[in-house]
C-alpha cells in the first residue's frame, strides 16, 4: 500500500467527522454574517490609511475569529479526543504511517480547512468593503491577520495538549473554553493594572501571548490611547515573531508527545 493513500484515508475520515452536514454550512453562514454585520471604519477613520485598514480588519475579525476558535476547539477536542476515547485512533495506528503523519492528517482537517474557510470569507469581505485599500497596504493586512490569529493558534496548541493528556473530548473542550475566558479576563485585569501603575512589563508579557495587543499599542487604539506604551512597528512585529515561536514550541511538544509518549 502506498504511503499517500492511508494518509488521504485518515484525512478524508477526519474531514467527514469534523464537517459532517450541516456543520460546514452553519459555520460558513456564521462567518459571513459575523464578518459583514460588524464591519466598520470607525477606528481611525480620519487618520492614515493603514490605521483605517487596521480598524476595518479588527471589526470584521472580532466575532468570526471567536467562531473560528469554537470550530477548531470542537474539531480537535471532539475529533482527536473522540478518536482516542473511542479507540478509533488504534485503527489509524495500524496503517503503514508514522504517528506524526496521523496527527498531521487530523490537524489538516481540524485546523487547515477551518482556516481556509475563515480567510476565504475574510478576504472576500475586504475586497468588497475596501477594494482600493487592500493591495497598497497588503503588508499591514497580512501582519494584522497574523497577529490576531496568533492568539487562536496559541490556544489551539493548548487544547491539543490538553486533549492528549485528558483523552476525553468533552472534558478537553470544557477545559479549553475555561482557559480561554480565564486568560481573557486576566488580560483585562493586567491592562487595568498597567493603566493604574504605569508599568508596561505585564502588558509586554500579554503581548507575547496575544501579539495583536502590540499592534493596538502601535496604532494607539483603546485602551492604549491612555496607557503609556507605544512600541514601534518593528517592536510590534517582534512580538508577533515571539508569539509564533511559542506556538511552534507547543506544537513541537504535541507532536513529540503524540509520537513518543502517548499511550493508547
Amino acid at each position: 500500500m502506498k504511503k499517500g493513500k492511508p494518509f488521504l484515508e485518515i484525512f478524508a475520515s477526519a474531514v467527514h467527522e469534523d464537517y459532517r452536514f450541516p456543520i460546514l454550512e452553519i459555520f460558513a453562514f456564521l462567518y459571513a454574517l459575523g464578518t459583514f454585520a460588524f464591519a466598520g471604519f470607525s477606528i481611525g477613520s480620519s487618520g492614515p490609511e493603514e490605521i483605517v485598514i487596521y480598524g476595518l480588519i479588527s471589526s470584521i475579525m472580532g466575532m468570526p475569529l471567536f467562531i473560528f476558535l469554537i470550530l477548531v476547539f470542537k474539531n480537535i477536542a471532539y475529533g482527536l479526543g473522540g478518536d482516542i476515547e473511542r479507540g478509533t485512533i488504534q485503527t489509524y495506528l495500524s496503517y503503514p504511517l508514522k504517528r506524526r503523519s496521523i496527527l498531521t492528517a487530523k490537524l489538516l482537517s481540524a485546523l487547515g480547512i477551518a482556516l481556509l474557510l475563515f480567510f476565504g470569507v475574510q478576504l472576500f469581505a475586504l475586497f468588497v468593503l475596501a477594494p482600493g485599500m487592500i493591495l497598497p497596504n497588503i503588508h499591514m493586512v497580512l501582519l494584522t491577520y497574523v497577529a490576531h490569529c496568533g492568539y487562536i493558534f496559541f490556544f489551539t496548541g493548548i487544547i491539543l495538549l490538553v486533549t492528549m493528556f485528558i483523552k476525553k473530548g468533552g472534558s478537553a473542550l470544557i477545559v479549553g473554553v475555561i482557559l480561554y475566558f480565564a486568560l481573557s479576563i486576566a488580560t483585562s485585569i493586567v491592562l487595568f493594572i498597567a493603566w493604574m501603575t504605569g508599568s508596561i512589563l505585564p502588558i509586554q508579557i500579554v503581548a507575547l501571548l496575544n501579539p495583536s495587543t502590540a499592534l493596538s499599542a502601535y496604532y494607539r487604539i483603546q485602551p492604549f490611547d491612555v496607557i503609556d506604551w507605544a512600541p514601534t512597528l518593528t517592536e510590534a512585529t517582534l512580538y508577533v515573531v515571539g508569539n509564533y515561536v511559542i506556538i511552534a514550541s507547543l506544537f513541537f511538544i504535541a507532536y513529540y508527545y503524540f509520537s513518543r509518549r502517548l499511550s493508547i
